[in-house]
């Protein structure tokens, strides 16, 4: 299993991004995208997932490139972005029982998780009520129930204290400990023991 990439290039109006970008990403390992705000991290991720088209350039899922193999990819994706994109006058269990419905779940214990990530007390609270860091907490969930290989992370520290930053990088180190990929933008580091590759936008 490899997702990979080649000669990535993208322009926004007359402002290049990123221009002839490679990489390649095995089971276990993380890519990092690093670059202030505004230097084009997101979209790379966006072009990674296929949500957003290149200037020129192939992205490779197992060897294949992913708009022939499009429908595998996004089985085996999960998305956390910059916004948590949770339903505000939903609950957080009824906003991940949404979720759930959508995808393929990992073998884990609801309760579990919400225990791990410090939420299992405010399960009957609308989401709206809880602050940005916790609702982070909430969109982290997501990615823990499912089954996803590869996890796509737009700034996940955002929002969250010096502990919620240290359970991100836990939880993304336990991941790819068990054979998941990841690729994170962020302007912080992941002090991880795994494997991590690194592309620096300007």
């Amino acid at each position: 299993m490899q997702l990979s990439a080649d000669h990535l290039t993208l322009y926004r109006g007359q402002r290049c991004l990123f221009k002839g970008l490679g990489f390649a990403l095995n089971p276990g390992e993380l890519l990092l995208l690093e670059g202030s705000n505004g230097s084009g991290k997101t979209s790379l991720l966006r072009a990674i997932a296929g949500l957003l088209e290149l200037e020129s350039g192939t992205v490779r899922w197992n060897g294949t490139p992913l708009l022939r193999e499009r429908q595998s990819f996004q089985n085996s994706m999960v998305w956390m972005s910059h916004k948590p994109g949770l339903k505000g006058d939903l609950t957080l269990v009824e906003n991940l029982r949404y979720e759930a419905a959508l995808r393929l779940q990992a073998e884990v214990e609801f309760a579990t998780v919400l225990k791990q990530l410090g939420l299992n007390r405010l399960t009957r609270l609308p989401v709206r009520s809880l602050s940005a860091g916790q609702q982070r907490r909430v969109a982290l969930a997501r990615l823990l129930l499912s089954s996803a290989t590869v996890w796509m992370m737009d700034e996940p520290t955002a929002n969250l204290d010096a502990e919620g930053r240290d359970l991100v990088v836990k939880i993304v180190g336990q991941h790819l400990a068990k054979g998941g990929m990841a690729i994170v933008a962020a302007h912080q580091d992941f002090d991880l023991d795994a494997p991590v590759k690194r592309i620096r936008l300007q």
